[in-house]
């Protein structure tokens, strides 16, 4: 794979961790959401106009032109394995903006999808 075909891919792969990101700020402002026949309407426009929510949307549109000009470079059996990265990137990002916790578990499950990804990015 070249340089460039890898730099796309990871382009994509950190746009669609950027909206993730941008969600879960959204539900963050918005507080626990709860649907019922009462709320589904007032409670579908608070989440349909939040900044945040707005802002991971367009990041993923983005995303999505990005992932498919990857998918016309390169094969998707080596292309989609990286999107795993995605969930690395997602859970530094998670403690460092949120504070989520990263357990010794986690810590290895992140060890294990580095090195998957890596094997596939070489085969």
């Amino acid at each position: 794979m070249s340089l460039f075909n890898l730099a796309l891919i990871l382009c994509g792969v950190l746009l669609n961790a950027a909206a993730q990101l941008w969600l879960k700020a959204g539900t963050n402002a918005l507080g626990t959401l709860s649907f019922s026949r009462e709320t589904v309407v007032p409670t579908a426009f608070r989440v349909a106009f939040e900044p945040h929510i707005l802002a991971g949307l367009s990041f993923y549109v983005v995303s999505v032109g990005v992932w498919i000009v990857a998918l016309s470079k390169v094969q998707v059996s080596i292309a989609y394995p990286m999107l795993s990265v995605g969930y690395v990137v997602n859970a530094i990002a998670a403690w460092y903006l949120f504070g989520e916790i990263i357990s010794a578990q986690k810590i290895v499950g992140i060890a294990v999808i580095i090195v998957g990804v890596c094997l596939v990015a070489k085969s």
